[in-house]
């Protein structure tokens, strides 16, 4: 997965968690963030980045969110692996 395809659906999972009314307070106590810093960081990759942290953390959220945009369940690990940050850790 590319970068930019990688933002693209980070974005796209922000906007998912933006409509879920259930999900939203969730993501902005676990982040920080306030609705303001949703559209003054979106556009960041380190904030797109936080966003599929966020969604990656229960399985749940990764089966709504991809069931409901059409992308695989790998799709949300592959781009957060493309942004920055998201390397895999190699302990050996």
């Amino acid at each position: 997965m590319t970068p930019e395809t990688a933002e693209v659906l980070a974005l796209q999972a922000l906007a998912w968690i933006v409509a879920e009314d259930e999900i939203l307070p969730l993501f902005l106590a676990a982040t920080g963030a306030g609705l303001a810093d949703l559209r003054a960081q979106a556009a960041e990759p380190e904030f797109q980045g936080a966003v599929l942290d966020f969604l990656l953390q229960d399985d749940a959220r990764v089966v709504a969110f991809c069931d409901g945009h059409g992308h695989p369940y790998s799709a949300p690990l592959s781009a957060r692996l493309a942004l920055p940050g998201g390397a895999e850790t190699h302990w050996t």
